[in-house]
Protein backbone atom coordinates (compact mmCIF):
# COMPACT_ATOMS: atom_id res chain seq x y z
CA UNK A 1 0.00 0.00 0.00
CA UNK A 2 1.74 3.14 -1.11
CA UNK A 3 2.00 6.08 1.46
CA UNK A 4 -0.93 8.26 0.12
CA UNK A 5 -3.42 5.16 0.26
CA UNK A 6 -2.46 4.81 3.71
CA UNK A 7 -3.02 8.46 4.72
CA UNK A 8 -6.57 8.66 2.80
CA UNK A 9 -7.38 5.69 4.82
CA UNK A 10 -6.18 6.85 8.22
CA UNK A 11 -8.42 10.36 6.98
CA UNK A 12 -11.24 7.93 6.37
CA UNK A 13 -10.86 6.31 9.58
CA UNK A 14 -10.75 9.79 11.52
CA UNK A 15 -13.86 10.72 9.75
CA UNK A 16 -15.53 7.09 11.15
CA UNK A 17 -14.77 7.46 14.77
CA UNK A 18 -15.69 10.84 14.86
CA UNK A 19 -19.00 10.48 13.88
CA UNK A 20 -21.50 8.65 16.02
CA UNK A 21 -22.28 11.62 18.30
CA UNK A 22 -25.70 10.05 19.77
CA UNK A 23 -24.22 6.99 20.51
CA UNK A 24 -23.20 5.66 24.07
CA UNK A 25 -19.57 6.27 24.09
CA UNK A 26 -20.65 9.85 22.69
CA UNK A 27 -23.07 10.43 25.63
CA UNK A 28 -20.71 9.05 28.39
CA UNK A 29 -17.57 11.64 27.10
CA UNK A 30 -20.47 14.26 27.19
CA UNK A 31 -21.40 13.37 30.79
CA UNK A 32 -17.61 13.47 31.82
CA UNK A 33 -15.40 11.40 33.91
CA UNK A 34 -12.55 11.24 36.33
CA UNK A 35 -9.29 9.91 34.90
CA UNK A 36 -8.89 6.19 35.59
CA UNK A 37 -5.08 6.10 36.34
CA UNK A 38 -5.47 9.36 38.21
CA UNK A 39 -8.52 7.45 40.36
CA UNK A 40 -6.53 4.66 40.91
CA UNK A 41 -2.94 6.66 42.09
CA UNK A 42 -5.35 8.56 44.30
CA UNK A 43 -6.50 5.95 45.86
CA UNK A 44 -3.82 3.76 46.38
CA UNK A 45 -2.12 6.52 48.39
CA UNK A 46 -5.27 6.84 49.89
CA UNK A 47 -5.43 3.08 51.38
CA UNK A 48 -1.13 3.44 52.16
CA UNK A 49 -1.85 6.19 54.82
CA UNK A 50 -4.77 4.93 56.27
CA UNK A 51 -3.38 1.62 56.82
CA UNK A 52 0.31 2.27 57.03
CA UNK A 53 1.14 5.94 58.66
CA UNK A 54 0.85 7.19 61.86
CA UNK A 55 3.59 9.87 62.26
CA UNK A 56 1.39 12.72 62.88
CA UNK A 57 4.15 15.32 60.74
CA UNK A 58 3.86 13.26 58.10
CA UNK A 59 -0.16 13.09 58.31
CA UNK A 60 -0.09 16.91 58.03
CA UNK A 61 1.28 17.11 54.89
CA UNK A 62 -0.60 14.03 53.32
CA UNK A 63 -3.74 14.47 54.67
CA UNK A 64 -4.25 17.89 52.37
CA UNK A 65 -2.37 16.16 49.53
CA UNK A 66 -5.30 13.78 49.43
CA UNK A 67 -8.08 16.28 50.12
CA UNK A 68 -6.53 18.11 46.80
CA UNK A 69 -6.69 15.00 44.84
CA UNK A 70 -10.14 14.62 45.39
CA UNK A 71 -11.47 17.64 44.69
CA UNK A 72 -9.54 17.35 41.33
CA UNK A 73 -10.84 14.37 40.89
CA UNK A 74 -14.42 15.65 41.05
CA UNK A 75 -13.91 18.59 38.69
CA UNK A 76 -13.98 15.98 36.35
CA UNK A 77 -17.38 14.24 37.13
CA UNK A 78 -21.06 15.39 36.25
CA UNK A 79 -22.66 16.80 38.85
CA UNK A 80 -26.16 16.88 39.80
CA UNK A 81 -28.29 20.39 41.06
CA UNK A 82 -26.57 21.11 44.34
CA UNK A 83 -23.54 18.85 44.44
CA UNK A 84 -21.17 21.05 46.67
CA UNK A 85 -17.25 19.72 45.74
CA UNK A 86 -15.76 21.23 48.67
CA UNK A 87 -18.25 20.24 51.08
CA UNK A 88 -17.68 16.68 50.06
CA UNK A 89 -14.06 16.76 50.21
CA UNK A 90 -14.61 18.04 53.76
CA UNK A 91 -16.86 15.38 54.98
CA UNK A 92 -14.94 12.88 53.26
CA UNK A 93 -11.64 13.88 55.39
CA UNK A 94 -13.67 13.75 58.19
CA UNK A 95 -15.17 10.36 57.96
CA UNK A 96 -11.63 9.12 57.75
CA UNK A 97 -10.69 8.33 61.09
CA UNK A 98 -14.08 6.25 61.65
CA UNK A 99 -12.76 4.48 58.38
CA UNK A 100 -9.72 3.40 59.80
CA UNK A 101 -11.05 2.32 63.17
CA UNK A 102 -13.35 -0.28 60.79
CA UNK A 103 -10.24 -1.54 59.31
CA UNK A 104 -8.90 -2.33 62.04
CA UNK A 105 -11.44 -4.17 63.43
CA UNK A 106 -11.73 -5.91 59.73
CA UNK A 107 -7.92 -7.04 60.69
CA UNK A 108 -8.43 -8.26 64.06
CA UNK A 109 -11.15 -10.56 62.31
CA UNK A 110 -9.00 -11.48 59.91
CA UNK A 111 -6.65 -12.68 62.44
CA UNK A 112 -8.92 -14.14 65.17
CA UNK A 113 -10.81 -16.23 62.20
CA UNK A 114 -7.89 -17.50 60.67
CA UNK A 115 -5.21 -19.99 62.08
CA UNK A 116 -3.14 -19.54 59.08
CA UNK A 117 -2.39 -15.74 60.08
CA UNK A 118 1.19 -15.11 61.80
CA UNK A 119 0.14 -11.58 62.42
CA UNK A 120 -0.95 -8.65 61.62
CA UNK A 121 1.25 -7.32 59.72
CA UNK A 122 1.13 -10.47 57.17
CA UNK A 123 -2.67 -9.94 57.30
CA UNK A 124 -1.94 -5.97 55.58
CA UNK A 125 0.66 -6.82 53.64
CA UNK A 126 -0.40 -10.62 52.24
CA UNK A 127 -4.01 -10.78 52.45
CA UNK A 128 -6.04 -9.25 49.58
CA UNK A 129 -9.30 -8.81 51.08
CA UNK A 130 -8.04 -6.78 53.23
CA UNK A 131 -6.89 -4.50 50.18
CA UNK A 132 -10.89 -4.91 48.84
CA UNK A 133 -12.68 -4.01 52.29
CA UNK A 134 -9.89 -1.18 52.26
CA UNK A 135 -11.20 0.64 49.28
CA UNK A 136 -14.26 -0.60 50.03
CA UNK A 137 -14.71 1.73 52.95
CA UNK A 138 -13.16 4.51 51.40
CA UNK A 139 -15.74 4.31 48.11
CA UNK A 140 -18.64 3.64 50.43
CA UNK A 141 -18.31 7.06 51.97
CA UNK A 142 -17.95 8.63 48.82
CA UNK A 143 -21.14 7.12 47.70
CA UNK A 144 -22.78 7.97 50.97
CA UNK A 145 -22.02 11.91 49.77
CA UNK A 146 -23.33 11.02 46.38
CA UNK A 147 -20.22 11.56 44.42
CA UNK A 148 -20.52 9.63 41.08
CA UNK A 149 -18.26 7.37 39.00
CA UNK A 150 -15.50 7.71 41.49
CA UNK A 151 -16.62 5.21 43.95
CA UNK A 152 -16.90 2.15 41.01
CA UNK A 153 -13.77 3.17 39.74
CA UNK A 154 -11.29 2.59 42.76
CA UNK A 155 -13.66 -0.76 43.76
CA UNK A 156 -13.02 -2.06 39.98
CA UNK A 157 -9.32 -1.47 40.78
CA UNK A 158 -9.56 -3.56 43.64
CA UNK A 159 -11.71 -6.21 41.61
CA UNK A 160 -8.88 -6.42 39.43
CA UNK A 161 -6.31 -6.39 41.52
CA UNK A 162 -7.59 -9.03 44.20
CA UNK A 163 -10.62 -10.89 42.29
CA UNK A 164 -12.98 -9.77 45.26
CA UNK A 165 -16.19 -7.28 43.60
CA UNK A 166 -17.58 -5.72 46.08
CA UNK A 167 -20.27 -2.68 44.77
CA UNK A 168 -19.16 0.36 47.06
CA UNK A 169 -22.91 0.70 47.23
CA UNK A 170 -23.21 -2.07 49.60
CA UNK A 171 -23.76 -1.91 52.98
CA UNK A 172 -21.35 -3.81 55.00
CA UNK A 173 -21.16 -4.41 58.87
CA UNK A 174 -18.24 -4.13 61.03
CA UNK A 175 -15.51 -7.25 61.42
CA UNK A 176 -15.55 -8.60 57.91
CA UNK A 177 -13.38 -11.32 57.45
CA UNK A 178 -13.07 -12.21 53.49
CA UNK A 179 -11.13 -15.94 53.66
CA UNK A 180 -9.44 -16.24 50.56
CA UNK A 181 -11.34 -14.18 48.32
CA UNK A 182 -11.26 -15.37 44.92
CA UNK A 183 -14.44 -14.97 42.76
CA UNK A 184 -16.19 -13.40 46.06
CA UNK A 185 -19.28 -10.66 44.78
CA UNK A 186 -21.07 -8.29 46.37
CA UNK A 187 -23.86 -6.40 45.18
CA UNK A 188 -25.27 -2.98 45.18
CA UNK A 189 -28.10 -3.87 47.37
CA UNK A 190 -26.98 -6.03 49.32
CA UNK A 191 -26.84 -5.80 53.58
CA UNK A 192 -24.04 -7.55 55.52
CA UNK A 193 -24.46 -7.45 59.50
CA UNK A 194 -21.38 -7.51 61.83
CA UNK A 195 -18.97 -10.68 62.62
CA UNK A 196 -19.72 -11.74 59.03
CA UNK A 197 -17.02 -14.87 57.47
CA UNK A 198 -17.30 -15.44 53.40
CA UNK A 199 -15.23 -17.36 51.80
CA UNK A 200 -14.06 -17.60 48.10
CA UNK A 201 -16.57 -17.63 45.31
CA UNK A 202 -19.35 -16.61 47.60
CA UNK A 203 -21.80 -14.38 45.27
CA UNK A 204 -24.51 -12.28 46.97
CA UNK A 205 -26.59 -11.60 43.75
CA UNK A 206 -29.56 -10.27 41.83
CA UNK A 207 -31.61 -12.36 39.55
CA UNK A 208 -31.17 -11.16 36.27
CA UNK A 209 -33.82 -8.25 35.07
CA UNK A 210 -34.75 -8.12 31.52
CA UNK A 211 -35.32 -4.14 31.58
CA UNK A 212 -32.38 -3.23 34.14
CA UNK A 213 -32.64 -0.27 34.14
CA UNK A 214 -36.46 -0.30 35.30
CA UNK A 215 -35.51 -1.42 38.89
CA UNK A 216 -32.30 0.89 39.40
CA UNK A 217 -32.27 2.21 43.21
CA UNK A 218 -34.47 -1.33 44.44
CA UNK A 219 -33.16 -4.41 46.67
CA UNK A 220 -32.68 -6.67 44.27
CA UNK A 221 -29.64 -8.44 46.60
CA UNK A 222 -30.00 -10.76 49.68
CA UNK A 223 -29.25 -9.83 53.84
CA UNK A 224 -26.87 -11.20 55.48
CA UNK A 225 -27.63 -11.13 59.33
CA UNK A 226 -25.14 -10.45 62.49
CA UNK A 227 -22.51 -13.71 63.10
CA UNK A 228 -22.99 -15.50 59.61
CA UNK A 229 -20.50 -17.58 58.02
CA UNK A 230 -21.01 -18.78 54.39
CA UNK A 231 -18.65 -21.39 53.39
CA UNK A 232 -17.14 -21.52 49.26
CA UNK A 233 -18.94 -20.78 46.15
CA UNK A 234 -22.18 -20.91 47.95
CA UNK A 235 -24.92 -18.60 46.12
CA UNK A 236 -27.70 -16.54 47.65
CA UNK A 237 -29.85 -14.33 45.58
CA UNK A 238 -32.86 -12.12 45.59
CA UNK A 239 -33.82 -9.21 47.53
CA UNK A 240 -36.21 -10.24 49.46
CA UNK A 241 -34.03 -13.02 50.81
CA UNK A 242 -32.73 -13.00 54.31
CA UNK A 243 -30.07 -15.38 55.81
CA UNK A 244 -31.05 -15.48 59.53
CA UNK A 245 -28.44 -14.11 62.48
CA UNK A 246 -26.41 -16.64 63.30
CA UNK A 247 -26.68 -19.16 60.67
CA UNK A 248 -24.31 -20.98 58.67
CA UNK A 249 -24.27 -21.45 54.79
CA UNK A 250 -22.51 -24.63 53.52
CA UNK A 251 -20.44 -24.67 50.40
CA UNK A 252 -22.06 -24.71 46.93
CA UNK A 253 -25.39 -24.21 48.64
CA UNK A 254 -27.91 -22.18 46.13
CA UNK A 255 -30.23 -20.33 47.98
CA UNK A 256 -33.13 -18.01 46.34
CA UNK A 257 -35.62 -17.83 49.82
CA UNK A 258 -34.90 -16.79 53.33
CA UNK A 259 -33.55 -18.61 56.36
CA UNK A 260 -34.40 -18.59 59.82
CA UNK A 261 -31.44 -17.41 62.30
CA UNK A 262 -29.27 -20.19 63.83
CA UNK A 263 -29.57 -22.07 60.53
CA UNK A 264 -27.58 -24.52 58.63
CA UNK A 265 -27.96 -24.88 55.44
CA UNK A 266 -26.63 -28.02 53.99
CA UNK A 267 -26.69 -28.69 50.14
CA UNK A 268 -27.28 -32.46 48.98
CA UNK A 269 -23.91 -34.15 47.83
CA UNK A 270 -23.45 -34.73 44.52
CA UNK A 271 -23.47 -38.22 43.28
CA UNK A 272 -20.32 -39.45 42.77
CA UNK A 273 -19.14 -43.18 41.14
CA UNK A 274 -15.35 -44.51 42.18
CA UNK A 275 -14.28 -47.19 39.75
CA UNK A 276 -11.55 -49.66 40.08
CA UNK A 277 -8.96 -48.77 37.12
CA UNK A 278 -8.52 -51.75 35.03
CA UNK A 279 -4.65 -52.36 35.31
CA UNK A 280 -4.29 -52.57 32.19
CA UNK A 281 -0.33 -51.87 30.72
CA UNK A 282 1.06 -48.87 29.58
CA UNK A 283 4.08 -48.05 28.81
CA UNK A 284 6.76 -45.83 30.87
CA UNK A 285 5.58 -42.07 30.71
CA UNK A 286 2.28 -43.03 28.83
CA UNK A 287 -0.95 -41.34 30.10
CA UNK A 288 -3.32 -44.08 31.04
CA UNK A 289 -6.91 -42.75 29.76
CA UNK A 290 -9.36 -44.93 31.67
CA UNK A 291 -12.62 -43.00 31.12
Amino acid sequence: MSSKSLQQVCAATAASLSAGREDALAKADDEGYPDWVKAVVWVEHLKGIILHERDEETLRAEVPAIAKGLRELLADVRKEEGFDPDAVVTAFIRCLPEVRARLAEDIEAAFEGDPAAKSFGEIIVAYPSIHAIAIYRLAHELVLLGVPQLPRIVTEHAHARTGIDIHPGARIGRRLFIDHGTGVVIGESSEIGDDVRLYHGVTLGAFSPRRGQTLRGTKRHPTIGDNVTIYPCATILGGETVIGSGSVVNGNAYLTESVPPNSRVIPEAPHQEVRQRSGRETRPGQLHWDI
